[in-house]
């Protein structure tokens, strides 16, 4: 990593509104394989080689806010961690995901719950929420009309 890179600070300062936008962008991007509190705990960042890091501990923490910058930006060459930089891409989204990252460790319980309903849902998870929201509103339309009938 270029020693330039390490030294980089984030210009980008923390508020509520800086994490609130960093967490749903996580949520959507980085969950499948970070998993929403950082653990890396998802079938996907397990699976990888290395496995996707507990982004709370120590090794990823430790990090340098450049250094944080610099692997969301370019990746990490023969991992599974894709670079997110290049052209059209806002710098300042990579910045507020380094403030995200600092953030894991506090998460809250309404953050984490936050968070899934952002995360991206598969067309069986979709089609199982749709049919949760019927049964509790007693049953599709049409089984609805029927029911009223008898």
């Amino acid at each position: 990593m270029p020693a330039a890179a390490i030294r980089r600070t984030n210009p980008v300062s923390e508020s509520p509104a800086v994490l609130a936008e960093a967490r749903a962008h996580w949520a959507d991007h980085c969950a499948i394989c970070h998993a929403n509190d950082g653990s890396g705990d998802t079938p996907m960042g397990k699976q990888m080689f290395p496995p996707a890091p507990d982004m709370r501990q120590p090794g990823t923490q430790g990090m340098t806010d450049g250094e944080l910058f610099f692997v969301i930006e370019n990746g990490i060459r023969l991992t599974g961690m894709p670079a997110w930089g290049g052209a059209g891409n806002d710098q300042r989204d990579s910045w507020k995901l380094v403030r995200f990252i600092r953030h894991l460790p506090l998460l809250t319980t309404q953050e984490l719950q936050e968070m899934e309903a952002l995360n991206p849902k598969s067309p069986e998870e979709l089609k199982e929420e749709q049919e949760e929201k019927e049964f509790l509103n007693g049953g599709p339309p049409h089984e609805r009309t029927a029911h009223q009938h008898h």
